[in-house]
């Protein structure tokens, strides 16, 4: 239980979440105290740069490995720039680490050349695991996806579960999810070996800080700039990516190896979504929805352009749109029992959003004064 004078909202810029404040402070609830050197791969992304700070706000000491820097990420981690493709790099950066938090991904469901998803998600997975593995670090954990738990085999009504299930690469929805399938794959057959590996699956995350507009973030930017006309109903389960980096460190620092665990807080349909965008932002949503095989057919044209003529990101994915047609519910329980994590609620993680997102200019349509005075409150601390 979250206790009473936790309940307001968080400046978008802070990151450590209310969970993580009152389980720091709670001597019953604290975890070994012992400082770690960590290895944060794609430490500059959207949850990466949350994962850092929250490390660096326990103790530890932190170095990431990332292609760029970002604005978000905290200046007291030591930068490596490089790829996780470079073994002698990765080498090089597993010296004295303790701890290692693999979050590089392509986290796209489109590219001009379809070999990107294989060659960063699985190969490069490959190559840290090799690595970790030279290194004799203590725990490893791999951030795989809820995607690979969505397949063509599977119902709307269908519980997605973090337990062992058959399922096979054929039955994955796209390229994204295939390389990630595979990725998590090496990386439990690395556990049966004997490395301490725990997979996370996080579903799609929301908050602020997301400096590189990932899919869910670019989509809820779309909707408040109204760039889309219409909506595809579907479910989705939304988490903020602040509770996403506190369940990596609770991974660690709990989890069994070998066992993957599912990352999520709520299960909100794209209406209520839309809904709760208005509110904070007093823009209208569209309210047109589109029709599942309407959806698919545009995603199919959109798709071939991008491929064959503009060779740019196409307004939508085929993938996208098979993903959102067997969104299903998510059974999240193992997870809160071994792991105790406790998500804030999505309206105060989407506040934040809205109020980053305007903040760094990138909401075009003007925002009323009583909306302006919304946001203001999830820039408290």
């Amino acid at each position: 239980m979250r206790r009473q004078s936790e309940t307001r909202a968080l400046e978008p810029n802070v990151v450590a979440p209310r969970s993580v404040i009152w389980m720091d402070t709670d001597p019953t609830r604290r975890p070994d105290p012992t400082p770690k050197r960590c290895l944060v791969t794609g430490g500059a992304g959207f949850i990466g740069s949350h994962l850092v700070r929250l490390l660096l706000h326990r103790g530890h000491s932190v170095r990431v490995v990332d292609l760029l820097p970002s604005p978000g990420l905290d200046q007291r981690a030591e930068f490596v720039q490089g790829s996780i493709l470079d073994a002698p790099l990765m080498r090089r950066a597993m010296a004295h680490i303790d701890q290692v938090f693999h979050l590089a991904a392509y986290a796209h469901l489109w590219a001009p050349d379809k070999r990107i998803f294989l060659k960063t998600n699985f190969h490069g997975t490959q190559v840290v695991l090799e690595a970790a593995a030279e290194a004799g670090v203590q725990r490893i954990v791999h951030t795989s996806t809820e995607l690979v738990l969505v397949t063509q085999r599977t119902n709307q009504s269908a519980v997605a579960t973090d337990e062992p299930v058959s399922r096979t690469v054929d039955d994955m929805l796209g390229p994204y999810c295939r390389s990630k399938y595979l990725a998590e794959q090496e990386a439990l057959a690395a556990a049966t070996r004997g490395l301490p590996v725990v997979v996370v699956n996080p579903t799609l995350p929301v908050g602020p800080g997301d400096y590189q507009l990932t899919p869910p973030t670019r989509m809820i930017l779309d909707f408040l700039n109204g760039r889309n006309p219409g909506y595809m109903e579907c479910e989705m389960n939304l988490i903020d990516a602040r509770d996403i980096a506190l369940g990596h460190i609770l991974a660690a620092e709990q989890g069994r190896i070998g066992e993957r665990y599912l990352l999520g807080a709520e299960t909100v349909r794209m209406s209520r979504l839309l809904e709760m965008l208005t509110d904070f932002s007093g823009l209208q949503m569209p309210h047109t929805r589109v029709p599942y095989l309407m959806a698919l057919g545009v995603a199919c044209a959109s798709e071939w352009i991008a491929d064959h003529i503009s060779r740019k990101p196409p307004k939508a994915s085929l993938a996208g749109v098979q993903i959102a047609g067997t969104s299903r519910l998510f059974d999240l329980s193992r997870t809160v029992r071994e792991l105790g994590l406790e998500p804030r609620p999505v309206p105060e993680a989407l506040g934040a959003e809205v109020a980053w997102l305007y903040d760094q200019g990138l909401i075009r349509r003007p925002l009323t004064r009583p909306a302006l005075q919304i946001l203001e409150s999830f820039r408290c601390a």
